[in-house]
């Protein structure tokens, strides 16, 4: 392996939602000029095309019920791609800090001396009810919003999610990959004081071509997400913020597709 005087910098990139247009500057600028790119499964073509034709590319994705790349083979990655080139670019769907074991890879990454900085990207949890039209706080609809993973089974050794203390403890609730786990965590939501009532919706594939917004009531979400035969990814939003939808603000998803997770 050739390497080079001193390690390089491995920047841990938030690629937004997946609207191309909600790249930061900063992101843009470092994958037009990027030496290598180690990148997650939500980030569609149109992102990737903006690296150089000399990048050397890895992919290190992580799909429901297909081979992942495990945890510490991506870290390793990171440490060969930052010894072999000046600037790489860990490109990760959303915000690297998120949900997306950005904090992990830093840490990692620190301890063995390679420079490692944190570019802040677009959360779904955020952007996606906003291109529904549905604020995630509203001053009417309380003071408070949560965001929360509803994948739990990714590692078992994280403390499980208290669903019927989060009922009672916010007044919103942001749900990434919750979809598959949608019935518990409704039943859960319920048992913890949440009235069956309570609006709910849910986001599928929010920003890009494909955008769907189902809006229902805590007690048949689960149900109406089978119906309509909603996918991942999407975003699930609880509480009454979901009664302030502005539909006149939406913006147009970008007519790009996302790749789905299997």
């Amino acid at each position: 392996m050739t390497t080079i005087e001193q390690p390089g910098v491995v920047y841990l990139v938030g690629a937004g939602p997946g609207d191309p247009e909600l790249l930061t500057l900063k992101a843009h600028r470092l994958l037009s000029a990027c030496d290598a790119l180690v990148y997650d499964s939500l980030v569609p073509t149109e992102v990737l095309d903006l690296v150089p034709d000399t990048c050397e590319r890895r992919f290190v994705g992580k799909r429901r019920g297909h081979h992942s790349v495990p945890q510490p083979s991506t870290n390793a990655v990171l440490v060969e791609m930052a010894l072999k080139h000046n600037t790489v670019v860990r490109l990760k769907g959303g915000d690297p800090f998120l949900f997306g074991r950005g904090g992990e890879e830093a840490a990692y990454l620190a301890e063995r001396n390679i420079p490692v900085q944190v570019v802040p990207g677009v959360t779904a949890g955020i952007a996606a009810p906003a291109y529904a039209g549905i604020p995630v706080t509203h001053r009417r609809a309380g003071s408070s919003v949560t965001f929360v993973t509803g994948h739990e089974e990714i590692d078992k050794r994280r403390p499980s999610v208290n669903w019927q203390a989060l009922a009672a403890a916010s007044d919103g609730l942001v749900i990434y990959m919750g979809l598959h786990n949608l019935p518990r965590i409704a039943e859960e939501l319920m048992a913890g004081g949440l009235a069956p009532e309570t609006p709910v919706a849910v986001i599928q594939q929010g920003t890009v071509a494909g955008q769907r917004c189902l809006k229902a009531t805590l007690s048949d979400v689960a149900a109406e997400t089978r119906a309509q035969e909603f996918k991942s990814p999407s975003i699930v939003v609880v509480g009454e913020v979901i009664d302030h939808q502005v539909e006149a603000c939406m913006p147009t998803p970008a007519a790009v597709t996302m790749p789905i997770p299997f």
